[in-house]
């Protein structure tokens, strides 16, 4: 199908020709994760047909924010990510989430959840408990599970432990305070602070939070 657009010669009008339509920027989101499967995505993406799904991944690969690779042997499976303009729709998405975080005051019964959607939040917190140019990775274990958050690296994000070692730091959060966290009503360190959350670890991110609280 031909790429819609709105005509205009703005910035702001160029993006939406590429990301605004509906689920686009979800799939950023997921895709954020790294390599991600067609069937991880729908079963992530709760609500969106496959159809649907299908066809922005298609609009995703034409407009080059994501490419489709085959794994090798013995996976042999197909999978999606994101290209290097793909990843730069994580400031974005950042900056969204912080906009829409008012919104989560109340969750309705028919919002779906998922533990890795508070990675987005997390990680803009712990960018500015670190220095510049630091790297990082926390383990983060909410009631609908666990996922890690890597700061200053990619993926940004994965579902379940910390697969290659130990984390710097591992972080507990119950739900009341979880939700709190999501929608900006309490920073991350002010959680700690008030032993909301629990922080485990010796690495540079459990230090700078320790280094937070005192």
């Amino acid at each position: 199908m031909p790429r819609r657009s709105y005509d205009q010669y703005c910035a702001v009008a160029r993006a939406l020709d590429v990301v605004g339509d509906r689920w686009t920027l979800l799939i950023a989101r997921e895709l954020l994760a790294g390599p991600r499967r067609y069937t991880d995505l729908h079963t992530d993406l709760p609500g969106v047909s496959t159809d649907m799904l299908a066809t922005r991944l298609k609009d995703m690969e034409r407009d080059g924010l994501a490419e489709r690779r085959r794994l090798p042997a013995p996976a042999s499976a197909y999978v999606y990510e994101l290209t290097e303009r793909g990843r730069g729709l994580l400031p974005v998405l950042q900056a969204l989430g912080e906009w829409g975080a008012p919104g989560l005051a109340e969750r309705r019964p028919t919002d779906a959840v998922r533990a890795h959607w508070l990675a987005l939040p997390l990680s803009r917190q712990l960018e500015g408990l670190v220095e510049e140019g630091v790297p990082g990775t926390v383990e983060v274990r909410v009631d609908e599970g666990v996922f890690h958050v890597r700061v200053g690296g990619a993926p940004v994000y994965g579902d379940g432990v910390y697969p290659d070692g130990e984390p710097d730091a591992r972080l507990t959060l119950g739900e009341e305070v979880c939700g709190e966290v999501a929608r900006g009503a309490v920073g991350l360190a002010e959680a700690v602070r008030g032993g909301r959350v629990t922080v485990t670890g010796e690495g540079a991110l459990a230090k700078a939070l320790r280094d937070a609280t005192s």
